[in-house]
């Protein structure tokens, strides 16, 4: 049959109509890069999301998961998700902190204290707001939280209170609120890579460090330990962003699939997180090391010394603290 102009002028007319019928027919395999190790209650998660996709979509969308840092450093994957190149990314709020100071206010000293407070905190607003300014900075869609608990610090010196802080070299994340915090307290933060940390305490490199509970136990820094200072000052959320260019071509329906998800995702675990927490305590009881909390009226000045330096840089920090109270 001769396709006359009609024709084509007809089939060209149809195939807007019929396009997203296409689109949504298209098989297609997402990349997911994050930093943390297989095993990790990230990289279950996000190997959860993916099987539910699957599922979700017949088939026709799939995950695979890189882990481990596969893909490069968290910047490197920025980059990637930029560019379209990547998919998504879980990226930690260290990372993403490090170029939008407001995201970086939500890892400041003592916006909440417990762990289940931190569950709680990454779902209001002042926290999932955070994610407008995602797009116009880093090119990307935020679409939810993961967590952390809080954290403590490892000490090879026998210590029991804040002030004991002062002089020592502790290991901390390379973030800026962490520096700042851990400063403040009159500490030196020695960033070293989490694989050397270990023998960094053994040789008195450093006299300590600040980590989260569950990654400590299978770490064991106990071992080159004497004390656990219960700071419970900090934690480290991850985002689960999509790349804004792959997001833009994504048709609704698939957009709400892939939201949906992620969010039931990462509310379980964060509630099997909060849920876990007594027993990784119990197991460092048992090891045995003391655990010793902090007083919450040392904590006050230490507050007042970290706002002085991030209001100003973050005025949200404000809102966050107003939140984070109601939250006691």
């Amino acid at each position: 049959m001769t396709l006359t102009r009609r024709h084509a002028l007809a089939l060209g007319a149809a195939l807007p109509l019929a396009a997203p019928g296409l689109a949504l027919a298209q098989p297609r395999e997402m990349r997911l890069g994050i930093l943390t190790p297989p095993g990790h209650p990230w990289n279950l998660t996000a190997l959860r999301f993916g099987e539910q996709l699957k599922a979700a979509t017949n088939n026709r969308l799939s995950l695979t998961v890189f882990h481990a840092g596969q893909l490069g450093s968290e910047a490197a994957m920025l980059q990637q998700m930029q560019s379209g190149a990547l998919d998504m990314g879980w990226i930690m709020a260290a990372e993403l902190g490090s170029r939008v100071p407001a995201i970086a206010a939500i890892t400041a000293p003592w916006v909440v204290r417990t762990t289940a407070q931190v569950g709680e905190f990454v779902k209001t607003p002042v926290a999932t707001g955070l994610f407008d300014l995602l797009p116009r900075e880093t090119g990307t869609i935020g679409l939810g939280w993961g967590i952390t608990g809080m954290r403590v610090m490892f000490s090879t010196k026998d210590i029991s209170s804040l002030g004991e802080v002062r002089g020592l070299k502790i290991r901390t994340i390379p973030s800026p609120t962490f520096r700042d915090f851990y400063t403040a307290l009159g500490a030196a933060p020695t960033p070293i890579p989490t694989p050397a940390v270990f023998d960094a305490m053994t040789n008195g490199q450093v006299d300590g460090l600040e980590a989260d509970l569950a990654f400590s136990w299978n770490q064991r820094f106990d071992r080159v330990s004497k004390v656990i200072l219960g700071m419970n000052a900090q934690f480290m959320p991850v985002a689960a962003l999509v790349s804004g260019r792959v997001w833009a071509g994504l048709p609704a329906a698939d957009k709400e699939i892939i939201t949906r998800l992620i969010k039931s995702n990462l509310d379980q675990q964060i509630a099997e997180l909060v849920a876990d927490e007594p027993r990784i305590i119990e197991s460092f009881r048992a090891a045995p090391i003391p655990i010793r909390p902090i007083a919450a009226a040392d904590t006050d000045a230490a507050v007042r010394a970290f706002d002085q330096i991030w209001l100003e840089r973050a005025p949200v920090l404000r809102e966050m603290r107003r939140v984070g109270a109601t939250l006691a």
